[in-house]
């Protein structure tokens, strides 16, 4: 027999499946890691990050295949097995430009290379079932109404199709599920920003608030000029509604800023760099227990040639720091660890690496950071809370017991901004943005704005 030889493309891909599944690595981590040792070029990069982000966001729908095609429990399959199976099955159902059978073989490489042994005779059997449409005649039988039955055809895990299903109805749900499941637009912010007057830029450009000044976007894979510029600090990844958070901050050049929750770095450096292109004395203070995090903010402002800010390696919760932060800040940044379901399009992982019990760790972490943040905050000044995720225990149940704690705060109402910021608002506090992929094409934050008297 001889020995496999996958594609480099697959191979890529093989090896990003089983680190995200085996070792829970981070696929936007693992990815351009195995992609530099396949040394794969531009159009090979692109296919194997489709490839292996499909395999992982597919990763529900495969495994009801598996298990119902091969009348066995997903956990009695060996990983190298599971992880060329879930790669096939995505591309038998979602590949129209692969043949089957190469489809097949391919699949079949992968396993026999991982060290699977006989079990190869498993993945060609049932991936032969499903290429001649098997899989597609078990997903046609499952109801999309149904919460539990819509987890398996949109590969989410059931926790989040309920959450959905109950705070945005069926069918907003389901259109955000489907959303999710395409490629994240490639935005990118320019650095330095550009002047404040020029006219062919952000809202006088696009007449639309979720077009921040100085935010690109673009198609394709970020390779060559655009790679140079992102590697030389002239371009920063950044999604449009993570740039509408500081824009909304509004940080003037003589501004005292506080970061609460900075790591890594992406939105206190776009505030370094709006404070120095406005000049004045002002100060950026930047909160991050993480010291590997704290590190790359401290290496992002060098590298993007932006003012480096006072660093606090704590947590923002810590009681010590509340006397040090109070009301000594003109705006303040309420970032907080969140579920990052907002994000699900651009980190396929995600979806798989949440539980719904986070949800109640989360909120009373964000609770507690909101908490802190209003309190440094001085009379005139205002404070951003923002999350990446789309839950109301998270973002307006948040917001609404931290309005009641402090009555003397005031909430900004965002919705009046613009004509497109009303198109954007939450659907239960309409003073507070929520961004939505699929109607914004978007990361789905959300966005609300505080202000002390």
């Amino acid at each position: 027999m001889s020995a496999p030889n996958p594609s480099p493309v697959r191979r890529a891909a093989y090896e990003v499946v089983r680190r995200v599944f085996e070792h829970g690595a981070y696929a936007d981590r693992a990815f351009p890691a195995a992609a530099e040792r396949h040394r794969l070029d531009r159009r090979s990069r692109a296919q194997a990050q489709r490839l292996a982000y499909g395999a992982i966001r597919g990763r529900g729908c495969s495994d009801y295949l598996i298990a119902e095609l091969a009348r066995r429990r997903i956990e009695k399959l060996d990983p190298p097995v599971l992880a060329a199976l879930r790669i096939g099955i995505w591309e038998l159902l979602h590949s129209d430009g692969t043949p089957a059978h190469a489809a097949v073989n391919e699949a079949v490489d992968l396993a026999r290379g991982g060290g699977a042994g006989r079990a190869t005779a498993l993945v060609n059997a049932l991936l032969r079932r499903v290429a001649e449409g098997r899989g597609a005649e078990l997903l046609s039988r499952l109801d999309p109404d149904d919460p539990s039955e819509a987890a398996i055809l949109f590969s989410y895990p059931p926790w989040i199709v309920r959450l959905w299903f109950d705070e945005l109805g069926p069918d907003s749900a389901r259109s955000l599920l489907e959303a999710f499941n395409q490629p994240a637009e490639r935005a990118l912010r320019q650095n330095p920003p550009p002047p404040a007057s020029s006219p062919d830029l952000g809202q006088a450009r696009k007449g639309e608030i979720l077009w921040p000044a100085g935010c690109e976007v673009r198609t394709g894979s970020l390779q060559g000029e655009a790679a140079a510029a992102i590697e030389a600090g002239r371009l920063v990844p950044q999604s449009r509604a993570s740039q509408l958070v500081v824009g909304l901050l509004e940080p003037g050049g003589e501004d005292r800023v506080l970061d609460l929750c900075a790591g890594p770095g992406i939105k206190a450096t776009q505030i370094a760099a709006l404070q120095a292109a406005s000049g004045g004395d002002g100060e950026l203070v930047c909160v991050e227990p993480n010291r590997s995090r704290a590190a790359q903010i401290t290496e992002m402002a060098g590298r993007l040639g932006v003012p480096a800010p006072h660093l606090i390696e704590r947590p923002g919760e810590d009681p010590d720091l509340a006397e040090a932060l109070a009301g000594s800040f003109d705006r303040v940044l309420v970032d907080p660890p969140c579920s990052a379901l907002g994000t699900m399009a651009a980190r396929p992982d995600v979806r798989w690496n949440r539980e719904q019990a986070d949800l109640a760790e989360l909120s009373g972490r964000q609770a507690a950071l909101l908490a802190r943040g209003l309190t440094a905050l001085r009379p005139g000044g205002l404070l951003i809370y923002s999350t990446c995720t789309i839950s109301r225990r998270e973002n307006e149940q948040i917001l609404a017991a931290a309005l009641a704690a402090h009555p003397e705060v005031e909430l900004d109402d965002l919705g009046a901004v613009s004509p497109s910021a009303a198109a954007i608002v939450s659907p239960t506090e309409p003073r507070a943005l929520q961004t939505r992929p699929d109607r914004d094409r978007t990361d789905g934050f959300f966005i609300a704005r505080l202000r002390r008297p």
